[in-house]
């Protein structure tokens, strides 16, 4: 699946993708701002709106803010807050401001959020609440930035295309995150890439309810709003009634979200609100097909579903022109190659080179020189096939990986913290399917005395909650009297039932 693909995603005329337009995100940025000052670029549902002239002005006092506190190009600022216009202003300052920004889930505790801080090596954070991290020593500001000094002198717009412009968090076999580092190279070619394939143009307003931590808020979301000159009104978190606010109220064209909101939007009273939308998007976990079904139904809308990931950013896209097909995420996007590499029991694995994909892992060599295969392809852990259209489904799994909500979950972290609780002999978990979540983690747990019951669910619960973010907690749990494992102590997830 190679390049005469990408054709399916092209619009009449255009022959090839120049995937590299700007050089870097400002660069992309500001020739899309200089080309309609006066447009508007980010609105809210309150009646915030700021033009690009504004935005242009607003990101450059933010930079100047990191300069007089100390940060020069290179450095890097964890980020963590809920979705806000001052989190917009704070974070495309600091790329202006050739910053590398770190994107926390809001949800991580002060444990994980240690874990970032010490192999990131932030110089500064950007939080919801500086009290998160207690104990760490690293500076903390507000969104606002008004913990800053005022007045700065910095250095705007210089990033070079292999500068790194995020370093994102995947969680890890190993039961730790790992950074993902993507160069402003690596982000324009995914930001480009759905700009072409999805007819993004200037005109567009997207209703944007997706967090900006995560790679389909913010190198989606924003990135492709900001590059292609667009707007989009901005929702602090996701609801039914926001959505169909911003499709009504503000004139939003465009909608991108994950299975567990368009299941939300299919049982609310505000569905058909999608029908008036020129694009809705799915992605970050498989969209079911009768849930597609059950959108055309209700709205009109047949939900345009994708597929991509945090270290490659987007792959490949059902086409905007043509049949969208449920089940399948479509074909490769501009700029993107994709194989499918045999594997043990007749399944084969999605693996992909392009622009988009990073180049390995921070500060984990090992992980990086096993992600890779040895003609320089990124292997995706997701086993995929080939429909007699061309079409790819993604089939299944080869990592042990649970999404929930659209969210990562590896099953070693968790088993990390229950078996570190002292009524806990031996822990795994698994996803269990669920029609709003799509998985659910359940809990398989061997108790310390013998026992379990709801006195150690309780404890468990409150353990869980001091320590991992919520959509990583056991939802279900499961008392054992062993844990099942090979000969080589590998536990056997297929035989536990949730």
């Amino acid at each position: 699946m190679t390049a005469p693909h990408w054709s399916v995603h092209l619009p009449a005329g255009v022959d090839d993708a120049d995937l590299a337009a700007g050089g870097s995100l400002p660069g992309a940025w500001n020739a899309a701002w200089a080309a309609a000052p006066d447009r508007a670029v980010v609105q809210t549902q309150d009646g915030v709106r700021l033009s690009a002239a504004q935005l242009a002005e607003l990101t450059e006092t933010a930079a100047g803010r990191y300069a007089a506190a100390g940060l020069a190009p290179g450095d890097r600022v964890l980020l963590s807050a809920p979705s806000s216009v001052d989190l917009i202003l704070a974070y495309v300052g600091a790329v202006r401001a050739g910053l590398t920004v770190v994107p926390a889930n809001t949800a991580y505790t002060s444990r994980e959020l240690a874990h970032l801080v010490a192999d990131a090596g932030p110089r500064l954070a950007v939080l919801d609440e500086p009290g998160r991290l207690a104990g760490l020593d690293v500076p903390a500001t507000t969104p606002d930035l008004a913990g800053l000094p005022p007045g700065g002198a910095a250095t705007l717009d210089a990033a070079a295309p292999d500068d790194l412009g995020l370093i994102v968090y995947t969680s890890g076999t190993t039961g730790l995150p790992k950074g993902a580092p993507l160069t402003h190279a690596n982000l324009l070619a995914t930001a480009h890439a759905v700009r072409l394939a999805w007819r993004w143009t200037p005109e567009d307003r997207l209703a944007l309810a997706l967090p900006l931590f995560h790679i389909h808020g913010l190198g989606v979301g924003l990135h492709g709003t900001l590059v292609t000159g667009a707007s989009l009104v901005l929702a602090p978190r996701f609801d039914p009634a926001a959505v169909a606010g911003a499709v009504e109220e503000r004139g939003a064209t465009l909608f991108f979200g994950v299975p567990t909101m368009y299941h939300r939007l299919a049982d609310s009273p505000h569905l058909a609100a999608l029908g008036r939308l020129r694009l809705a998007v799915s992605g970050s976990a498989p969209l079911p097909a009768e849930l597609h079904a059950a959108l055309a139904a209700g709205s009109g809308q047949r939900v345009l579903e994708r597929y991509g990931m945090t270290e490659t950013g987007m792959l490949v896209s059902n086409p905007y022109d043509g049949e969208r097909r449920p089940g399948t995420v479509g074909f490769p996007l501009p700029g993107v190659d994709v194989r499918l590499a045999p594997r043990e029991g007749g399944t084969a694995e999605i693996e992909v080179r392009g622009p988009n994909v990073i180049a390995g892992y921070l500060n984990r060599p090992e992980a990086s020189a096993e992600a890779f295969t040895g003609d320089g392809w990124f292997r995706t852990g997701d086993l995929g096939v080939l429909d007699d259209d061309g079409y790819l489904r993604i089939s299944g799994r080869a990592k042990e990986l649970i999404i929930s909500g659209g969210y990562n979950v590896y099953p070693r972290e968790v088993e990390e913290v229950l078996r570190d609780h002292p009524g806990v002999t031996d822990a795994a978990v698994v996803g269990a399917p669920s029609a709003e979540w799509g998985e659910t983690v359940v809990a398989f747990v061997v108790p310390a005395d013998g026992g379990g019951g709801a006195s150690l669910e309780r404890a468990l619960t409150d353990w869980c909650a001091e320590r991992l973010a919520s959509y990583k907690r056991p939802r279900g749990w499961r008392w054992v009297a062993a844990i099942p494992r090979n000969a080589l102590g590998k536990v056997l997830r297929h035989e536990l039932k949730p």
